[in-house]
């Protein structure tokens, strides 16, 4: 059975029994879900129907989610199972169905779906907990006994093998495992599911999701709720007949072209290139899927971890002897396996062979360098007879030389050593407590978020209004004090609630005796409440919502302004431009995207006269609604981190883009008015940031630029201030010219003095003074070479002045450097004196200061160190 034929067997199964199958969710998960950085578990994209605070589609669901763990990241490759990136087949019910119809689902597939034999599947069940508070699960056991699995057939396990959690917080309960026995062939006969041996396979686990983990507590869901998960691969490794999901046809070809390119033989006693093999096609495949779903690499959250695993591709491709750049060919392979599974591979095949080529690129560099440091470090250890790197050298090559940390770690180790992992995390937190320090830092607590979520739960939901009205007569449903100021829940609201990057709106409650005015707008899935301050209205009460329309159309320009420059951006920079962040608020609006380098000042011109045309034009934009599918056919794009329906919202700036959006924007790109980019820099490793300004924003920008222009055109004595400031410019170069002449003139009378005065010491002339001001250090340095030439074998020092800078310079015949003494150290002493530095090579340095009362004494400070050098008395 291939993955494929597993893949629809279970999803079919599930159909046939009025569940809705629903398409994997992108492994970023959504923004409201802070609880872990990529999507983790098949749960993961349905936590908020497992929470009561979102209604699911069905009651029942059925998917195939694309998952991405790290936890076991170090076991990838030196066992037969482990992944971090993987399909996890699962069947969900909401309040519907509970243990029994679980259990009998799955034991109906077991046997009739995937043919197993019943006497080779073994159970599990939670034993219980203590600290919980819980007991065994005799529910799960009896159930069991009744589909006639034996007693001795079924086991209790503890908390940490039969109690799952999605993280520290969330959706939980006691879980229910099915094994596969795979014979005495692959262990003992005491051995047991649990047991950290390779008889017993685990292949789907059944989580009867019951409650809610706060703060170690537990507490119950408003419904009880089945979450299962059946790993494909896992499936895949039974119903193919092989030993390890590497050898599956998920990873297999991966596999097979690491065997082609290195000519090394896979699993036939050569084990360091079997594990290599194989972290490399783990990892390849989860590089190009979270590439694909928005992630580009970088030093921060998502980015890091795709970093990790690029980079430990990249380094296990040099222990097989690949010739660089090679992970292009693994990418490019996991493409063609994955793409008919996730189209999105497909589309996104440019973006993943640009990071993939830039970041081998980039690390080869680094690995080259800090391996062989890291070389140096282990022999070091070695011949010390110690058993490990210190914290300090491991920090070192991570801080100084940018080689990863966890790869230190993974490469001692396979030498027999190890490193301090607790001197080296203090290590780290000394250096954020320094960034902190410099950059300040603030956190806000989770009480107000849980406080608000509470609030929004106890109404029915708000509609929004506000695509069509900016001002509603509404009721109040909802009413609570939140420290200072009151939370107030509408039935209908004209306010635009924070999400996609588009700040909430403000604006005024009005009603027969008071009024309040709206600070922030809250977000809760598809619900809102509002933040006032002022007057309370009470709850059943009829008021008046209006938004502050300056502000609200302020913002809308902005919002299709962003939609504008992302277009050109990828019409410009190439398709791997993502968006990913922004912040559009009424002043301004600011846009991150993916690119690698700095954009030209050519590019920024471009960028904004492209966006700036498709304004002139007046385009029109529109919001339709339609279905997911529709709309991806269409090639809307998705902002990633966002989460959305099976319904969506796509705006369209006709011709131009198409992105799903659920904000607000002008019904005309005319309505935009002008656009003008502030700056453009770095935002993070691989992300720019572009701030910008529109309509009034802009017009104030030029009004305030022409007033500037008038004021220097009156200045100037001339309406034309380009071609006065054109005209001083030349002059001024003619009066730099001249004045470098004069100096050079000066300069060469003054080496021709200085020779003439040359001090003898050890046959060599010393030659140390001062030229004056002078226009710049060449000039400086061609007199140091000038006085050399003149006196022959020499040491020459030479210093002066611009302004406010010192310069200075050496040259040292090779006689002089014969002799024991070296330019760069003599120059790099002067400096100090000048609060500068400098350096070179023996016979030629530079430096520079900005202390020019303290010339003299650093010459003499270089005299010295001179006529000492070379024997003489200083």
């Amino acid at each position: 059975m291939d993955s494929e034929q597993i893949r629809e067997t279970y999803l079919s199964f599930f159909e046939e029994r009025e569940h809705l199958r629903v398409p994997s969710a992108s492994l970023i998960p959504a923004a409201d879900d802070p609880s872990v950085l990529l999507t983790t578990a098949g749960m993961q994209p349905f936590q908020p129907y497992f929470l009561g605070r979102e209604q699911p589609p069905a009651p029942r669901l059925t998917s195939c989610q694309r998952c991405f763990r790290t936890p076991d990241i170090e076991s990838v490759g030196s066992t037969a199972r482990h992944l971090t990136c993987f399909e996890m087949l699962g069947n969900f019910a909401f309040g519907d169905y509970f243990k029994r119809e679980a259990i009998d689902f799955a034991w109906e597939l077991s046997l009739d779906g995937f043919g197993f034999d019943p006497e080779r599947l073994w159970v599990t069940v939670f034993g219980g907990d203590e600290e919980l508070g819980l007991g065994p699960d005799t529910e799960a056991i009896e159930l069991w006994r009744e589909r006639g699995v034996p007693a001795e057939r079924i086991v209790e396990l503890p908390r940490s093998e039969n109690f799952w959690q999605a993280g520290e917080s969330g959706p939980c309960g006691p879980c229910s495992e099915l094994y596969i026995d795979r014979g005495p062939g692959h262990g003992g006969p005491d051995e047991r599911p649990g047991d950290d041996g390779d008889r017993f396979l685990e292949y789907w686990n059944l989580v009867f999701t019951a409650y809610d983990l706060r703060d170690g507590a537990l507490s119950e869901l408003p419904a009880k709720n089945i979450d299962t998960g059946l790993g494909l691969e896992r499936m895949a490794a039974i119903k193919q007949g092989v030993d390890s999901v590497f050898d599956t046809d998920l990873l297999r070809p991966l596999v097979d072209l690491a065997t082609e390119l290195s000519g090394r033989p896979y699993g036939a006693g050569d084990a360091a290139a079997t594990r290599a093999m194989r972290i490399i096609a783990d990892h390849v495949r989860g590089s190009v899927q979270l590439i694909a779903d928005g992630v580009v690499p970088s030093n921060e959250r998502r980015g890091y971890v795709l970093r990790r695993i690029m980079r430990r591709s990249i380094h296990q491709g040099r222990v097989l002897g690949l010739e660089p750049p090679y992970l292009g060919r693994f990418a490019e392979r996991a493409i063609d396996l994955l793409a008919p599974v996730n189209p999105a591979l497909a589309t996104e095949r440019d973006a993943i062979m640009r990071w993939t080529g830039s970041e081998e690129e980039s690390f080869g560099r680094t690995l080259d360098r800090g391996s062989q440091l890291l070389e140096r470090l282990i022999d070091e250890a070695l011949a010390a007879g110690t058993s490990w790197v210190a914290a300090e050298s491991a920090f070192e090559l991570h801080d100084t030389y940018g080689f990863p940390y966890d790869l230190t770690r993974e490469l001692v180790a396979e030498r027999g050593l190890s490193v301090d992992d607790e001197g080296f995390e203090e290590l780290m937190e000394q250096q954020r407590e320094r960034a902190r320090s410099r950059a300040g830092f603030a956190g806000a607590g989770g009480g107000e978020h849980d406080r608000v979520i509470g609030f929004v739960a106890s109404a029915p939901e708000s509609r929004f209004v506000g695509y069509e009205e900016l001002r509603a007569q509404t009721g109040v449903a909802a009413v609570a004090a939140a420290g200072g100021d009151v939370l107030v829940k509408l039935e209908e609201s004209p306010f635009y609630p924070e999400g996609g990057g588009q700040v909430a709106d403000a604006g005024t409650l009005r009603w027969e005796g008071g009024e309040a005015e709206v600070l922030d707008v809250y977000r809760v899935g598809s619900d809102q409440a509002l933040k006032v301050r002022g007057d309370a209205p009470e709850r059943g009460a009829r008021v008046e919502a209006e938004v502050a329309r300056p502000d609200r159309h302020a913002t809308m320009r902005n919002h299709t302004a962003t939609h504008l420059l992302h277009a050109a951006l990828r019409e410009r920079l190439g398709r791997h431009v993502r968006q990913a962040g922004s912040a559009v608020r009424p002043d301004k609006l600011r846009f991150d995207f993916t690119h690698g380098g700095r954009l030209e000042d050519g590019d920024i011109e471009a960028i904004a006269e492209r966006v700036n045309g498709w304004i002139k034009d007046s385009v029109p934009v529109r919001a339709i609604e339609m279905d997911r599918g529709e709309a991806e056919r269409l090639g809307a794009m998705a902002l990633f981190g966002e989460k959305y329906g099976e319904w969506v919202r796509v705006v369209e700036v006709e011709g131009v883009s198409r992105e799903l959006c659920g904000g607000t924007h002008v019904a005309n790109t005319a309505e935009v008015g002008i656009f003008e980019i502030l700056s453009e820099g770095s935002s993070a490793s691989n992300v720019r940031r572009i701030e910008a300004v529109t309509g009034p924003a802009a017009i104030d920008l030029f009004r305030g630029r022409s007033a500037e222009l008038a004021r220097t055109a009156a200045a100037l004595g001339d309406r034309d201030p380009a071609a006065a400031a054109a005209r001083l410019a030349e002059r001024l170069r003619e009066l730099e010219s001249a004045a470098a002449r004069r100096g050079a003139e000066v300069a060469t009378d003054r080496a021709a003095e200085l020779a003439a005065a040359a001090e003898p010491a050890d046959g060599i002339g010393v030659v140390v003074g001062e030229l004056g001001e002078l226009a710049d250090a060449k000039a400086l340095l061609a007199a140091a070479h000038d006085v050399r030439s003149r006196v022959g074998d020499a040491a020459v020092v030479l210093g002066a002045t611009s302004g406010e800078k010192v310069a200075l310079a050496a040259v040292f015949s090779p006689a002089a450097v014969e002799r024991g003494i070296s330019a760069a150290d003599v120059i790099r002493e002067a400096a100090a004196i000048v609060g500068g530095g400098g350096g070179g090579r023996p016979e030629v340095a530079q430096a520079g200061g900005r202390d020019v009362e303290k010339v003299g004494e650093a010459l003499n400070a270089a005299r010295e160190a001179v006529i000492g050098g070379l024997g003489g008395e200083r």
